[in-house]
């Protein structure tokens, strides 16, 4: 296929001329550009951007409001909520191959299609039982001695929990799979696509938390549960006709390997251990094949089918692991893993951090935006340097700036105004959660009351950014003695976000290219698996280490996590170049 067949075909703005003079006349020039808008129009990639952005909207602002949701549910308490996290970490961790597998064993447009089903009715139906359950609160708290609380509580979580890995299911689908296809696997197509789907991630993940966000401070909570619901039918049904205009108009989708080759990696391993185990079960020629199968089916039918069936899921979690292990771009896919283990991010933990440091709502509402547009820009960079040096290089220069942009936030933890005090890292006597209310306390939150004390007020009282929860009615946080330190960690991170999502793009990119298609699905299965158990490490940070004071520990942690996860690419790119020299 040539290559202007593959951008007519991608929904590029390729036209073919015969002539060179006649392209070059401004006549062509002028029919050229709305023959592109045209082609464009009619391809396969905007369809995508659409179905991507409505999906992507409709995960930001579901992901914000169910933690708040919870929050107002258990009286004002944190508990719901992290439950929540460690049950959506934890199912994604342990079924990330199962997913992964699935996806490569069936056809496209079904697994996308199912997928999307499964995600936008679990959110419909769990935003009916948050409408119900804020309506008729009171009543329910009284049925069963409250039982029925509990009861909703958890057909809330596992619904979510269910959305969220279809969601899993349908990222891989679309952005690892779809993609990779539509392009022709063309590499300028293919990282132009990538670097369009991750601007759009990041003016969604920026605008929709603040839109769900002010129906709900504007009006109830029954309204944005309404509001959510609303939006995820309307949203099924336009991502459902899209999609489907996509599979038609790229008959490659339909396409997948042939008969053995369509049967998924993991099935064929599980196979020849199967083949290999009745060998070995005949030590002797003196056993004949007929008594061998027919002991073996004796065998069979004693064991319960659903042992078999628990066996054949633990054998594919272990087999897509081992697959992740053996590709060529393990290292840089795990090095993208620790860069998860941080909290230097736009987070609940560190615009928290930021609040009990005198960094008032509304600044911090500007500094994400700016975090967004430096995200951006690490999009534009991206491509324009794998044009220049090549997709390996771009992922060391992205390395590089990365790190250097981290440097300033290991400064800014001895920098004047940092409250970082080594004296209080003497964690047993951290009697209480905040561990804010010591002597010894430079610059923190005052909180007050007893340890009885719901940790928010009232949701009068409560403003809602992208990933915290700001109080209106708080006690006015004492200012810092300079404010050097937190300049320096917001100036790290923000321009840290131009190197990070530059790297990110990268290893995506060599995820889509490297990985053969049979195997595409349960490797970027365990590759979410893992992202989600380094996102699960820092939290546990937090945990043991939960004072301002501790923070600039943190800091320095998390900088060591990302620089290994770094120095684990660095590896993969000489192994790389190195077998590139040796090819040429």
């Amino acid at each position: 296929m040539s290559l202007r067949t593959e951008g007519t075909q991608c929904g590029g703005g390729v036209v073919e001329c015969n002539n060179d003079n006649n392209r070059d006349s401004p006549a062509m020039k002028a029919w050229s550009i709305p023959r592109s808008a045209l082609i464009y129009l009619k391809g396969p990639k905007l369809p995508i951007y659409v179905s991507g952005a409505l999906s992507m909207w409709g995960d930001r602002m579901w992901h914000f409001a169910i933690s708040v949701f919870l929050i107002e549910l258990y009286g004002h308490n944190l508990l719901l909520t992290a439950i929540f996290g460690l049950v959506v970490a934890g199912s994604v961790l342990l079924l990330g191959a199962l997913i992964g597998d699935w996806v490569d064993r069936n056809p496209r447009n079904k697994v996308a299609h199912a997928s999307l089903f499964i995600q936008n009715i679990s959110v419909t139906i769990c935003s009916i039982v948050l409408m119900l359950v804020f309506t008729y609160k009171k009543w329910v708290e009284e049925i069963w001695d409250g039982w029925l609380t509990v009861v909703c509580y958890t057909v809330v979580i596992v619904l979510a929990d269910v959305a969220n890995l279809a969601s899993t299911a349908l990222t891989i689908a679309i952005q690892r799979d779809w993609i990779v296809v539509i392009t022709g696997y063309n590499r300028g197509h293919l990282a132009g696509m990538n670097a369009t789907m991750r601007r759009i991630d990041q003016v969604t993940n920026i605008l929709a938390p603040l839109v769900v966000g002010q129906v709900m401070t504007l009006a109830s909570n029954v309204v944005g549960c309404g509001f959510i619901l609303g939006w995820n039918l309307v949203s099924l049904i336009v991502e459902f006709i899209f999609l489907s205009r996509v599979y038609r108009i790229v008959p490659e989708l339909s396409v997948k390997p042939p008969a053995m080759e369509h049967q998924s990696y993991l099935e064929k391993k599980r196979e020849r251990k199967c083949s290999q185990g009745i060998t070995s079960v005949c030590p002797t020629a003196a056993i004949s094949e007929e008594s061998t199968s027919s002991l073996h089916l004796q065998q069979i039918t004693k064991i319960p089918v659903c042992f078999h069936r628990l066996c054949g899921l633990l054998s594919t979690c272990r087999e897509g692991w081992r697959s992740y292990y053996r590709q060529p771009v393990f290292l840089a896919g795990l090095g993208l893993a620790f860069l998860y283990t941080t909290v230097l991010g736009f987070d609940c933990i560190t615009t928290g951090y930021a609040y009990t440091q005198g960094i008032s709502g509304s600044l911090l509402s500007i500094l994400m935006g700016v975090s967004a547009v430096a995200g951006l820009l690490g999009t534009v960079l991206f491509t324009k340097l794998r044009k220049a040096c090549g997709l390996v290089t771009t992922g060391v220069i992205s390395s590089c700036l990365h790190l250097g942009c981290l440097l300033l936030c290991v400064c800014s933890v001895f920098a004047p105004g940092s409250p970082m005090d080594l004296s209080v890292l003497n964690m047993w006597n951290a009697s209480d959660v905040g561990g804010m209310t010591r002597g010894h306390q430079r610059h923190g939150y005052p909180l007050r009351g007893g340890s009885n004390q719901p940790l928010l007020p009232d949701r009068s009282s409560i403003h809602w950014t992208n990933n915290t929860v700001l109080f209106e009615n708080a006690p006015a946080v004492t200012e810092p003695e300079s404010y050097v330190s937190i300049i320096l960690l917001f100036l790290g991170v923000i321009t840290a976000r131009v190197g990070l999502w530059s790297f990110d793009l990268t290893v995506t990119q060599l995820l889509q290219e490297t990985i053969c298609e049979s195997e595409r699905g349960v490797v970027n299965g365990v590759q979410s698996s893992m992202n989600y158990l380094m996102d699960l490490l820092h939290f546990l940070m937090v945990i043991s280490a939960p004072q301002p004071q501790h923070f600039g520990i943190l800091v320095i942690i998390s900088v060591l996590f990302i620089l290994t996860g770094h120095i684990m690419y660095f590896r993969y790119a000489g192994k790389a170049k190195r077998k590139q020299h040796t090819n040429t």
